[in-house]
């Protein structure tokens, strides 16, 4: 398994997929807007994420669902900050999952681990500079345009292909801006520019992406592709109601020795995980 450097040693020790609490300090995020909006409830969850097993809590300060709007630069650090310098201060590896260099920046002086940028460095033309500057991991996401309009960017002819490829030229751009490749984690973007039958050959496919030779994230917690899929008369699945079909593809990612899986549900992550390691160490 791939790991990037300047992990904090008890993830850089893990021997197994890695667990990426989902904490969105948002009224509008597509599965838990609004739960946990204020600081005092943010930190709270953090720490019972952590407590289900969270390895890394990634704390988010903007909704990035189809469709939203995005927040100011203030309004975005009076969300996160806050809660990463309390998490810190308790012990947890954090990440900021930000698309702006300055919340970034910030979000490293409070003690952030790891940044997370759904962006891949399009977004902020500075974000590239404040990573060089770091010493922790960057993670990469393809992306293609903000929420408002993704939905328009989902043309492809072959999606595998051409997000690998597009990933490639980010990478290209990151490491030309002086950012060690050796930092760098890969994220396909499950979701994100892509209609939900798109999502399902960059998974079946989920080992050409790995073959890049770079620790791989993946998010599908809940998402739109997974609701599509258990559609009934009555529409696409609850959001609510698609953790069993998540912990499904947490198990089959976990098999592949995936880096890291971004999930809503810690404790059935946590679990599915377990029984992975558990048949993976059996010695006949």
């Amino acid at each position: 398994m791939h790991k990037p450097v300047g992990l904090p040693k008890k993830l850089a020790d893990l021997n197994r997929t890695a667990i990426m609490g989902v904490l969105n300090v948002t009224p509008d995020s597509f599965s838990d807007g609004g739960l946990y909006a204020t600081t005092d409830l943010a930190i709270k969850h953090g720490l019972e994420l952590v407590r289900q097993g969270a390895d890394i809590v990634d704390v988010g300060g903007e909704s990035t669902r189809p469709g939203a709007q995005r927040v100011t630069l203030d309004e975005e650090l009076s969300r996160v900050i806050p809660v990463i310098e309390k998490l810190v201060e308790a012990g947890v590896s954090v990440s900021v999952d930000t698309m702006r260099s300055h919340v970034a920046e910030q979000a490293l002086t409070a003690g952030a681990h790891l940044i997370n940028d759904v962006s891949a460095g399009l977004a902020d033309e500075d974000m590239f500079g404040v990573v060089k500057e770091s010493n922790v991991p960057y993670i990469m996401m393809h992306w293609r345009a903000h929420s408002i309009e993704m939905n328009e960017k989902t043309e492809y002819t072959n999606v595998v292909t051409e997000v690998i490829d597009e990933l490639k030229v980010r990478v290209d751009s990151a490491v030309s801006a002086g950012i060690s490749p050796d930092r760098l984690v890969l994220d396909p973007g499950i979701g994100f520019a892509k209609l939900p039958e798109q999502n399902w050959p960059i998974l079946r496919h989920i080992d050409e992406f790995m073959a890049e030779g770079f620790p791989t994230l993946i998010g599908v917690s809940r998402k739109r592709f997974i609701g599509e899929l258990l559609a009934d008369a009555s529409g696409p699945r609850e959001v609510d109601s698609r953790d069993y079909a998540t912990t499904a593809l947490t198990t089959l990612l976990a098999q592949a020795n995936l880096w890291a899986i971004r999930v809503h549900n810690v404790q059935a992550a946590h679990d599915a995980i377990a029984v992975v390691e558990a048949l993976r160490n059996v010695h006949e």
